[in-house]
């Protein structure tokens, strides 16, 4: 195929049938992203910037075009078998956190590593909570801690497996805003430190200018694809 980029996309559509007809979500989406590099998507709400992740990431199905993920022909894979790639190589944040109520943040960040039968699942992980620096409160459940130590567990649990793509939908979106800045400054240090990919989808545009490039969809297509160097720089 010559596939150059750890994600690709070529003509990409998304539509769902309605009581008033069929809803386009996303039509013609043509991108590519590189290995190691943090890519922001971003738009106003409904222009189709979760859609997008979500097909990337292997979580639904287009209705036409191509999806390329670390040279798998995604698109083209079913559940199942989207289910067993994700696993191999993708990590997970999101607005909502998405804990295990019933598990510790413990055995939250573990339980990803033990799915891949990794025996060293408790050191890793207890590793990983230290990074974010929740080595005080590991046996605690997700109800018994903020929202912001909740999305720490959260990115360690997405760190936990080495995915070489990091998916984050509005990573900082239920925090206050010094919250969400550290856990920003949290998430780019932990993506320098394991070279990941990552795919932020967010509508904040001082979060998106600290990737080193910017997809902004309006109305389901891209109307913008740049570097943003000169933002980050200033």
């Amino acid at each position: 195929m010559g596939l150059s980029g750890m994600i690709e996309t070529r003509n990409l559509g998304k539509s769902v049938d309605t009581s008033e007809g069929v809803l386009v979500i996303l039509k013609g989406i043509n991108i590519c992203i590189e290995a190691g590099e943090a890519v922001a998507i971003v738009g106003a709400s409904g222009s189709g910037k979760s859609t997008l992740l979500g097909l990337m990431a292997g979580l639904d199905s287009a209705s036409s075009g191509e999806i390329i993920l670390d040279n798998h022909l995604v698109s083209e894979l079913d559940e199942e078998k989207r289910a067993v790639l994700r696993g191999q190589l993708v990590g997970f944040v999101f607005q909502s956190f998405q804990l295990l109520p019933s598990l510790t943040a413990l055995e939250n960040v573990m339980l990803p590593i033990e799915l891949k039968g990794d025996d060293q699942a408790k050191k890793k992980a207890t590793n990983l909570l230290e990074r974010v620096g929740l080595e005080e409160r590991w046996h605690h459940y997700p109800n018994q801690l903020s929202g912001g130590e909740q999305q720490r567990v959260a990115i360690a649990r997405a760190f936990a497996t080495e995915a070489q793509v990091l998916f984050a939908d509005e990573p900082t979106g239920n925090l206050d805003t010094a919250t969400g800045s550290k856990i920003v400054d949290l998430l780019f240090d932990l993506n320098r430190e394991f070279s990941t990919t990552l795919v932020l989808v967010t509508h904040d545009e001082r979060l998106a200018s600290r990737c080193g490039r910017k997809i902004r969809l309006v109305g389901g297509e891209v109307v913008e694809n740049e570097d943003t160097e000169d933002v980050v720089s200033a």
